[in-house]
């Protein structure tokens, strides 16, 4: 057996990352802007979380928008990083009549029923510009992806994604728009 030496770290002060060449385009398979949940474990929140925490949860994840699953673990509908705000927590708590520690994910959820999403058979014969085009007017940042032969949520396409891929000119931070998206591309 080898022993190594082990240095001191004091000097340094950067990090080593990969060299990604991206060739990603509005002409590219939409597959290649697609969180797939068979190989990236999609961000869940349990439907009795305090909806105090959300926000810090997110910010750990660097996500704005969670699944939300009920107590059996079934998909119950997603939140969003707006839908929790500071000026949302005041209404809820002003209409529902309760103490700000006592709301949860669940007074927030968007529910599954009003949510629209893309077939995974039909997103895998689409192209990046298939997707912006059709989300254009719908003006979401993020657009499930489910497989409806097996009744499952397969993944989730975000338009922050999608601007990082295309190094397009967004203020990620600023929750750009498929509507947006489409605007800067056709420019």
């Amino acid at each position: 057996m080898h022993a190594l030496h082990l240095y001191k770290t004091e000097s340094i002060d950067t990090l080593a990352w990969p060299v990604v060449e991206n060739t990603i385009t509005v002409n590219s398979p939409a597959v290649a802007v697609f969180t797939d949940f068979k190989q990236h474990l999609p961000h869940v929140l349990d439907a009795r979380t305090p909806a105090t925490k959300v926000d810090a949860i997110m910010r750990q994840s660097h996500v704005r928008m969670m699944l939300v699953v009920n107590s059996e673990n079934r998909f119950v509908g997603i939140v969003t990083s707006h839908d929790v705000g500071e000026q949302q927590l005041i209404q809820r708590m002003t209409e529902l009549k309760v103490k700000r520690e006592e709301l949860t994910v669940h007074d927030f959820v968007r529910p599954k029923t009003s949510l629209l999403s893309f077939d995974f058979s039909e997103l895998v014969r689409a192209s990046v510009g298939d997707v912006i085009e059709t989300l254009k007017d719908y003006g979401q940042h993020h657009c499930l992806v489910m497989e409806r032969d097996t009744h499952e949520i397969r993944g989730v396409i975000s338009v922050s994604d999608i601007a990082r891929e295309l190094k397009l000119p967004l203020d990620i931070q600023g929750r750009p728009t498929f509507a947006e998206l489409i605007t800067i591309l056709a420019a």
